[in-house]
């Protein structure tokens, strides 16, 4: 399944949990940031890049790989991803030591280290990730990394776990639209681990179907659509729509409208 979208979006929102997942004491919050990054070379692109703040050159970069699939015939994962990161040391120069970092859903997708980066092996350069073999203390862990893990479960196992989820998120998270952002992205991973299942059955499986019907949850949506809508505003104004055309465009009040045009004091 592709998946790589998934892991984007949760490193982008909480880019320590790359560190909470190699038992990494995580710095303090905010001080690391997820991007993805050109080098030079008009073939590659990084597409996960773990950068600490510019004030704290003593943190390392952390170099990110997310591996869904087997290696296909003639290429050449292992090669390719140490190109990318001496292409980027070699155009940006930064004073920050570095760490490669390769997360596999599978232990079978690792096509193993070729002999030309045996030095690797056991070095701390190095790091690489099976979800499918890491333990499955899910209570112990943050809950986006509980939701990157729920990628590599396997089928049999995964229902349960992902009703665990959801009732952490229920009673650990106190905004609405948060708690629901994280619902949302537990079915999401459903869907393309069960893709013969139909929506209704999906939601079924992890007990949704009750929790919909909720006052809070419907509530959170209306909330998350409005956000949405809100954030379009300006990209509608710079459009040359009038606020009338917005409103009418969006499906809200004039007077709303005018409200997000409004700068924030």
């Amino acid at each position: 399944m592709k998946t790589d979208f998934l892991f984007y979006d949760l490193f982008q929102s909480s880019p320590e949990v790359v560190l909470e997942l190699l038992g990494t004491p995580s710095p303090q919050r905010g001080l690391y940031s997820f991007v993805s990054q050109e080098v030079k070379e008009t073939r590659f692109q990084i597409d996960g890049i773990l950068l600490p703040h510019h004030r704290r050159p003593d943190l390392p970069i952390y170099f990110l790989e997310v591996q869904g699939y087997p290696q296909k015939k003639g290429e050449s994962f292992y090669h390719a991803f140490f190109a990318e990161i001496n292409l980027y040391l070699n155009d940006y120069r930064p004073p920050n030591d570095w760490r490669g970092v390769i997360l596999f859903t599978e232990r079978r997708f690792d096509p193993g280290l070729p002999q030309h980066y045996q030095d690797y092996a056991n070095s701390e350069r190095l790091q690489r990730l099976y979800l499918d073999r890491m333990p499955e203390d899910v209570e112990g862990r943050s809950l986006a990394a509980g939701v990157i893990q729920l990628i590599g479960v396997k089928e049999k196992g995964a229902p349960e776990r992902a009703r665990r989820l959801i009732e952490r998120a229920r009673t650990e998270v106190t905004d609405a639209i948060a708690q629901r952002e994280i619902i949302e992205l537990i079915y999401t991973v459903f869907v393309y681990k069960f893709p013969k299942l139909s929506r209704e059955e999906i939601e079924t499986m992890l007990g949704l179907s009750e929790l919909k019907q909720t006052k809070v949850y419907q509530e959170a949506v209306e909330e998350g659509e409005l956000k949405a809508k809100l954030e379009m505003v300006p990209v509608l104004l710079e459009l040359g729509m009038t606020a009338e055309q917005i409103a009418a465009r969006l499906g809200l009040e004039v007077s709303i409208v005018n409200r997000a045009t409004q700068p924030r004091s």
